[in-house]
């Protein structure tokens, strides 16, 4: 090899480095500029995935192939702000929230809610979980929650609420009588009671009650019932009686406490008392006079009594006109003008003055069967069989009254009879034929005292 060959080599070979070098520069110009072409036709996405924001290059067509192209799946529950079909345009915005699952218990059963909103109310609408205003709804259904959040409800039911005398129908869920009342804002006084135990549990279609229980003070006052007082009175005539004092009933005030459970007076204890006015006993005399009337005898003692009628009712007894009429000295022919003048002077007129009228006459004897012969004003007619009485009504003929009977003379109203009421009168004759007899009469009476 000359010199000169030796000399041009490196020369040759500098030059086919130079070459490969320059081909690759522009391969690569050539990449550079394919690939910034490629990426300038690109569009821009702005996309949103669960709350975080990026910007994306793409050549998708539609969202649906965006996504694709992104290799995000999304569910039926998701959310996307545009449709799988929608173009892409230069700038696109796109949101997607994926959807999270929520635990729903109502009245104690789990159920499932898989959504993308984050409030208790929108949750609860995607669960299909209906709530009314008196349901008890644990967060509130406004609040906002996360997926590990236990959102739990209980329905509302019908209980009967019985306060005092008002009865209602509440609503309430599942609790206890303590918290029901606090719920309805009913306050306990001091001395009212509940029925139910405060730690019972309320269940649907139950009846709580609260007794109101009051107690008052009642002031009445009450009549105290006058005694009443007899007292023996030798001017009234047996039989008689006279007021001598009226009673008057006497006043007490009574202090109570009274309990009363729902308006309606269950217990009263007498606390106090106090005599406001003392009661005044009732005075009366009873009188225990007893007459002892007789009467003059005709001449004749088998005389029947009308015969004698009209002899007049003495005080003095029989023995003295016997005497005169018969005395012992004198000569049997001066006795008979003696009894003339006897009998003469038991005859006398009918009285003049008295008060007068008619009544429906009787007679009766003192022999009769069941009779004791004793009057109502204490005479013994057995013992006094010539004694002029008359039973009468005490409230037409005051007993004791002397009277003037037609036809049977002057008499005492000393007796008295069942049947005999009214303006009537019964005779006393010693004679049980003389008073059947008699029969009943129509006869003046005038009383004169």
């Amino acid at each position: 090899m000359t010199e000169q060959e030796k000399n041009s080599k490196p020369v040759n070979l500098y030059k086919g480095k130079s070459l490969l070098v320059a081909i690759a520069t522009v391969l690569m110009f050539a990449a550079v500029l394919t690939f910034a072409i490629y990426e300038g036709t690109k569009n821009t996405v702005k996309m949103t995935a669960n709350g975080e924001t990026t910007e994306v290059k793409t050549h998708a067509d539609t969202v649906g192939a965006f996504l694709e192209e992104q290799q995000i799946q999304v569910a039926k529950d998701d959310y996307l702000s545009q449709s799988a079909d929608s173009a892409i345009k230069e700038d696109t915005a796109l949101e997607w929230d994926q959807a999270e699952q929520y635990k729903v218990s109502v009245d104690g059963k789990e159920t499932a809610a898989w959504t993308t909103a984050n409030t208790v109310k929108d949750i609860l609408a995607k669960a299909n979980v209906e709530v009314t205003e008196h349901d008890k709804v644990t967060p509130a259904l406004n609040e906002e929650v996360d997926e590990d959040t236990a959102i739990s409800v209980e329905k509302a039911y019908e209980v009967t609420l019985l306060d005092g005398l008002e009865e209602k129908k509440v609503w309430s869920t599942s609790t206890t009588v303590a918290d029901f009342l606090k719920q309805n804002k009913i306050k306990l006084g001091e001395l009212d009671r509940v029925e139910n135990g405060m730690d019972e549990k309320v269940v649907p279609n139950s009846k709580v009650q609260v007794v109101r229980v009051e107690k008052v003070t009642d002031v009445v006052e009450d009549s105290v019932k006058f005694a009443a007082e007899t007292k023996k009175d030798s001017k009234l005539l047996k039989g008689q009686e006279k007021l001598v004092q009226k009673g008057q009933n006497g006043v007490v005030s009574k202090t109570y406490e009274v309990v009363k459970e729902n308006g309606k007076e269950v217990k009263r204890d007498l606390k106090s008392k106090k005599t406001v006015k003392e009661p005044t006993k009732q005075v009366t005399a009873v009188g225990t006079k007893v007459i002892v009337a007789s009467v003059s005898r005709g001449a004749t003692a088998k005389a029947p009594e009308k015969k004698a009628a009209t002899a007049p009712v003495q005080q003095a007894s029989a023995a003295p006109v016997q005497k005169a009429a018969a005395p012992k000295a004198a000569p049997a022919k001066k006795a008979e003008p003696s009894r003339k003048a006897a009998a003469a002077s038991t005859k006398t007129a009918a009285p003049t003055s008295g008060k007068e009228f008619y009544v429906s006459a009787t007679a009766y004897t003192a022999s009769c069967a069941g009779c004791s012969g004793i009057t109502a004003t204490g005479i013994n007619l057995m013992a006094n069989p010539g004694l002029k009485v008359i039973a009468v009504d005490p409230n037409v003929i005051p007993l004791g009254s002397k009277v003037y009977v037609e036809g049977y003379g002057y008499a005492v109203a000393g007796d008295t009879g069942g049947a005999i009421k009214g303006n009537k009168i019964d005779l006393f004759m010693a004679n049980h034929s003389d008073a059947v007899a008699f029969g009943r009469q129509q006869l003046k009476v005038t009383v004169l005292n």
